[in-house]
């Protein structure tokens, strides 16, 4: 069975001016390699990362339907699990195995074989509190980009990857918040038992606890005391001797009651604010307009932008894609990068003032392809005219029109033996 790695960056949220000397740091750091390891695959952890989610969800709509109260940021899941039910069913079809593959990864260190996009995109989401706006990826884009250039496959899905990073971090998130309503069920089981004094055919919680387990300190955790303390008060007078127990024993534990009541409701505080910002940012990423931050941080942009003869600039998006996945294209089959294929395309069109020599569509697109693989590769690629061209797709349609004429003959023939065959048959 194959063991999948799995990367999960953690980080302190930095200001501005801090989050891009921290990305320029890394980029500075990061030595790339070939292809991505497969054991680096994200997938089979993501799916891993949702069936704890779900089995979260499911917990607290039975928590909810029982009448115990629901973590803060449980609130979040349940009113939101379809956002991220959709996130992931969009990225399992979006990346494949092999499209995974082809993303050039880190040769060395502890994300050693990771995809570099992938360990870029968990950086910026690990230390932004996974808060991720159109203006902070622009920004840690252009930032990394300062010291080492991205493919254009890699800006084009890094959003893929940052959502990959989100959801790992509501997995997280979702360990904690299934750990306190566990604690919390706990709290019900004894409170309906002891405080309440339910007869045995009226108990919801079904799991028996002595009366000596309840408030030992070795086993008491926060999410438990803090939760026990909130039934408690809410009984008045009857809950007072459980109250004053439980005081003693936290005592023991070295801390107060109303110390661990602040701690827990700062924690769960965060928890709140942490998962807020992961639900939002996957909706803010399925918002932003990724063609507009490509065209201002693309390094091959701005390189074509210098079209000798002013035509680039004022192409389509369309056109403008299809002159990227031509370089794209020719990096993939010659593993010369993009940067340096685009640098070639505008030194040949510089050389050329005058006429369609001077646009960088004539090398990229037109009889200029020839001149432009020779220049990268030393090798003459045989190409063939316009004219050639035309006249073997004229002869195409030719020999089709006669094949498909004679097919249809064929059969025409074979109905008209058929029809004889049948009607001397009938004469007969």
């Amino acid at each position: 069975m194959r063991v999948y790695r799995n990367l999960s960056i953690k980080g302190a949220s930095l200001e501005r001016g801090q989050l891009n000397e921290y990305i320029e740091k890394i980029a500075q750091e990061h030595l790339v390699s070939g292809s991505s390891d497969i054991n680096t695959y994200p997938i089979p952890k993501l799916n891993e990362n949702f069936e704890f989610i779900s089995k979260t969800y499911k917990l607290l709509s039975e928590h909810l339907k029982l009448g115990i109260k629901i973590h803060s940021a449980g609130e979040w899941i349940l009113d939101n699990f379809y956002i991220i039910e959709e996130c992931v069913q969009n990225i399992e079809k979006t990346l494949s195995l092999k499209k995974y593959r082809k993303f050039i990864s880190i040769s060395s260190g502890r994300y050693e074989g990771f995809a570099r996009v992938y360990v870029l995109a968990s950086e910026i989401v690990g230390f932004t509190d996974f808060k991720i706006t159109e203006d902070i990826l622009e920004q840690t884009l252009g930032a990394y980009q300062n010291r080492q250039v991205l493919s254009m496959e890699e800006i084009w899905n890094i959003g893929i990857f940052m959502q990959i990073a989100l959801i790992q971090n509501i997995r997280d998130i979702c360990e904690k918040i299934y750990y306190v309503q566990i604690q919390k069920y706990k709290v019900e089981n004894i409170f309906e038992r002891l405080v309440e004094n339910k007869e045995k055919k009226e108990l919801v919680f079904q799991k028996d606890i002595k009366e000596k387990d309840i408030f030992s300190y070795r086993d008491l955790k926060y999410p438990f005391i803090e939760y026990m303390l909130y039934k408690l008060r809410r009984t008045g007078k009857k809950g007072s001797k459980y109250i004053e127990v439980l005081e003693e024993q936290v005592k023991m534990m070295g801390t107060t009651v109303s110390d661990i009541v602040l701690k827990e409701h700062f924690y769960v505080a965060t928890l709140k604010v942490s998962i807020g910002n992961c639900i939002r940012s996957i909706k803010n990423i399925n918002r932003i307009n990724f063609q507009e931050i490509f065209e201002k941080i693309n390094k091959t942009e701005e390189i074509l932008n210098n079209d000798p003869s002013g035509v680039f600039k004022n192409m389509t998006h369309e056109s403008k894609d299809y002159y990227r996945n031509i370089i794209k294209g020719i990096s993939n089959k010659t593993k010369i990068s993009e940067i340096y294929i685009a640098e070639k395309v505008l030194e040949l069109a510089s050389k050329n003032k005058d006429g369609r020599k001077s646009h960088i569509g004539y090398y990229l697109i037109d009889d200029g392809k020839e001149e432009l693989m020779y220049s990268l590769t030393g090798k003459k690629e045989k190409r063939m005219s316009l004219k050639s061209r035309a006249k073997l797709y004229i002869s195409f349609i030719l020999i089709s029109t006669i094949i498909l004429d004679l097919l249809l003959v064929r059969n025409f023939g074979k109905s008209i033996i058929f029809m004889g065959y049948n009607v001397l048959r009938y004469d007969l």
